[in-house]
């Protein structure tokens, strides 16, 4: 009889168990197919959940800390996901200590360097090399239509995108906090576009300061209304406003999500002039 491998729960990108994103994580699933491994994200209704698994050979010999990580929403793998590799880095960092860590995810190797802070572990990924594309004007007529978002609610400032740092998101700007706040999508609608452009979430951005936004994440191909922290957008986003001039080229930009969910989180974007990778950081905490 095969015994079923722990199932931890943790919090990313907030030191409180009820902020943040919640996800899970199997720190040995080597025994686990893809159907079990899907059973288990579908059982706990995370937005998405975590599985290693041994490190590829091409890794070296960095093995005790290196792994291969696959991710699973309630309804599918996704390729990459970063709230879900934070809460599996602070999970490891508590049992193996602080220290460097690299994970091999479908979308490439990510580094992840965890920090001892006052506040807790805080666990640092960077992302792979991203890349920022436009839109189609029928698609995002589209889009808007599915989030029933009219076009005069958009920031013309944060122009629509497609921006990828490991999975594809589809960035709209909102013009005010309250278009932000006022949330109530057709999720059939929305999730057959994103089916059709490859998206993982949408992210809905409105800016507060030059450095300080507030997102949201619809995340209706996961199974999920909407995601309360989403380090795979966030680094995406970064990468679309250095891309679009929106920030200087070195910057910390600073994204709060979760707060119209109940769940507040904070999410810490770091843009290096010399680098075109994003680095993404929270803190995080077990749940229970």
């Amino acid at each position: 009889m095969t015994t079923q491998p722990a199932v931890l729960r943790y919090t990313a990108f907030s030191s409180d168990p009820e902020g943040g994103n919640p996800a899970g994580v199997v720190l040995d699933a080597a025994g686990l197919d893809d159907h079990a491994m899907l059973a288990i994200a579908a059982d706990l209704g995370y937005s998405e959940s975590a599985f290693l698994t041994a490190p590829p050979e091409d890794l070296g010999d960095a093995s005790d800390r290196a792994f291969t990580i696959r991710y699973f929403s309630p309804k599918a793998e996704v390729p990459f996901c970063g709230h879900a590799t934070v809460a599996t880095a602070v999970a490891l960092g508590e049992r193996i200590g602080p220290g460097e860590l690299l994970f091999a995810t479908r979308a490439g190797n990510v580094p992840v360097s965890v920090t001892e802070e006052a506040e807790g572990l805080r666990a640092t990924l960077t992302t792979v090399e991203p890349r920022v594309e436009a839109i189609g004007d029928a698609d995002l007529t589209e889009a808007l239509a599915a989030l029933d978002w009219p076009a005069a609610d958009l920031d013309a400032a944060l122009p629509p995108r497609i921006a990828f740092a490991g999975a594809r998101h589809l960035v709209i700007g909102a013009a005010t906090r309250e278009r932000l706040a006022d949330l109530a999508y057709d999720f059939a609608r929305l999730e057959s576009l994103m089916h059709r452009l490859d998206l993982t979430t949408v992210q809905l951005v409105w800016r507060e300061s030059g450095t300080v936004f507030h997102v949201r994440d619809p995340f209706p191909v996961g199974g999920v209304v909407e995601d309360p922290a989403t380090g795979a957008a966030a680094g995406a986003f970064g990468a679309y406003a250095r891309e679009l001039g929106l920030v200087p080229a070195s910057s910390v930009l600073t994204l709060h999500q979760g707060a119209d969910m109940g769940r507040p989180g904070v999410l810490t974007v770091e843009l290096r002039e010399d680098d075109a990778r994003v680095r993404v950081s929270g803190t995080g905490t077990r749940i229970g």
